[in-house]
């Protein structure tokens, strides 16, 4: 069993928020191995009662669990903190020297421009990337396709394939993987899910938190690369993806990189016409004031982005996919929305003089709380007034309210494996997503893309309007469910 995690980028905003409490909380049910320890590395000059400080402050405050404080201080003594410069081999090194005959996982949470360069000293050691030990990487991988090529072949050659997971925490979630079943295990929406039926999906992914804390990363990824090439890409191949001849890993990821290849590249034209890119400025989130962002260097990096991709396949070809994130909006919320088209022939009256009722509609609520509705045509007439008056869409719901787990583990314990989620490894053959997010970026470049910008606390630039869910109003705010 491994019994020690290397974990590069410590003071990150993923490790703080996420990984550390979720170890803590695995810690609480047990599922820690009694010897296991954690080496934080960052490049912050702490040592190792500066680092816990910061530690205990963070799980004083956590949203969903309260340890006691002998819990915390428990898992405290399990920790302790190296300062390295992660540019140079030498100095990982030497902080990572003293653990490097124990089975340990790495975990790189580190901008990608580091990876090579992190992972060649444990390598020269002969002993952190050794097996049976593993080594976790975090989105995104890479800058575009040529870096990520680079990255994966140069890791590959020192560390085995099957030992190498490549993190996308998104799909770890609950609604994330009841989108498989409800798919592939109901002939009611197979039958249907085809551009016969569908007439347009929607993905939206929006976030209240700014970039704060992250500047330096995101100044050079943006919303494109921090979000859309991996969480929301992701959520668009499970909506997408042909059925797979079986549940294993790899048979569900040769089905993701079909629907990849599959993605229509942008030329400079449609980038003009089917995508928006915007920045926040200043602005008011539940009655707090919030300053703009402001990046640096003059970066024209986006904290918005709506586009329109198109997959030519038999299955969506003519069917709009619609993506939207961003930070800074209105509230913070992942839905994944289902438009099929409308009945051929309407057969009721049209007291609203509307062309007919609202669509029926699949929604799936991912966050912050995980629901499933299924808009229907019913009848809401009162007796006696002849129902087909007053024909309109009712909703239904398929999963009832069910508040978001407090903490997924994004970092596997060998030996626990069935009761976490399962990492996404690598899709060995094709980069279909960094080949897609490129010709987006390259879209923007030579199509004359320019940033649009919305103030905090609403749904994006005027323009986002077209690529956000139809259930939202003309400034953005949700309607109704199922609506």
């Amino acid at each position: 069993m491994h019994d020690t995690l290397l974990l590069f980028g410590a003071t990150g905003d993923l490790a703080q928020r996420y990984l550390f409490p979720s170890l803590l909380r695995l810690q609480g049910d047990g599922l820690l191995p009694e010897d296991f320890r954690v080496r934080a590395l960052a490049l912050s000059p702490h040592d190792t009662e500066k680092f816990r400080g910061i530690l205990r402050e963070r799980f004083a405050s956590l949203p969903h669990y309260s340890p006691t404080a002998e819990q915390v201080e428990q898992f405290l003594a399990r920790v302790d903190y190296r300062s390295v410069d992660m540019r140079t081999p030498a100095s990982v090194a030497e902080a990572v020297g003293d653990l490097v005959d124990r089975r340990c996982v790495s975990y790189l949470s580190i901008p990608p421009g580091l990876y090579i360069s992190t992972c060649k000293a444990p390598a020269w050691l002969g002993g952190a990337l050794k097996a049976p030990n593993r080594l976790m990487l975090e989105k995104p991988i890479g800058a575009d396709l040529d870096s990520a090529r680079e990255i994966n072949a140069t890791i590959g050659g020192l560390i085995d394939e099957d030992r190498i997971f490549r993190i996308d925490h998104y799909l770890g979630k609950a609604a994330v993987q009841n989108l498989l079943a409800l798919r592939f295990g109901n002939t009611l929406l197979e039958a249907v899910w085809n551009r016969t039926y569908i007439d347009s999906v929607n993905i939206l992914v929006s976030e209240t938190e700014g970039v704060d804390g992250r500047n330096s990363y995101y100044a050079r990824s943006g919303a494109l690369r921090d979000m859309v090439q991996s969480h929301i890409l992701q959520l668009l191949c499970l909506v997408a993806m042909e059925p797979p001849a079986s549940l294993a890993a790899d048979r569900i990821r040769d089905e993701k990189v079909k629907v990849l290849r599959a993605l229509r590249p942008f030329s400079a034209s449609e980038a003009k016409r089917h995508s928006v890119r915007g920045r926040y400025i200043a602005g008011t989130i539940d009655g707090d004031a919030v300053q703009a962002y402001t990046p640096p260097d003059d970066s024209d990096v986006e904290t918005f982005v709506g586009v329109t991709a198109h997959i030519d396949n038999w299955r969506w070809a003519g069917v709009p996919f619609h993506l939207v994130t961003g930070k800074r909006m209105a509230e913070r919320s992942t839905v994944v929305t289902v438009t099929l088209k409308p009945v051929s022939h309407w057969l009721f009256e049209r007291p609203d003089g509307a062309h007919h009722a609202a669509p029926n509609r699949l929604t799936f609520r991912l966050q912050p709380q995980e629901d499933i509705e299924l808009g229907l045509m019913s009848s809401l007439g009162r007796p006696g007034m002849g129902h087909a008056g007053t024909a309109a869409a009712g909703t239904g719901t398929v999963l009832g309210n069910r508040p978001e787990p407090p903490h997924r583990l994004r970092t596997p314990v060998p030996g626990r494996a069935a009761r976490q989620p399962r990492p996404v490894r690598a899709q060995r053959r094709g980069r279909g997503r960094s080949a897609w997010i490129d010709s987006v970026v390259d879209g923007w470049k030579r199509g004359d893309a320019p940033l649009q910008y919305y103030p905090a606390g609403t749904w994006g630039p005027r323009e986002a309007a077209a690529y956000l869910p139809a259930q939202f109003d003309a400034v953005g705010h949700p309607v109704g469910r199922g609506g």
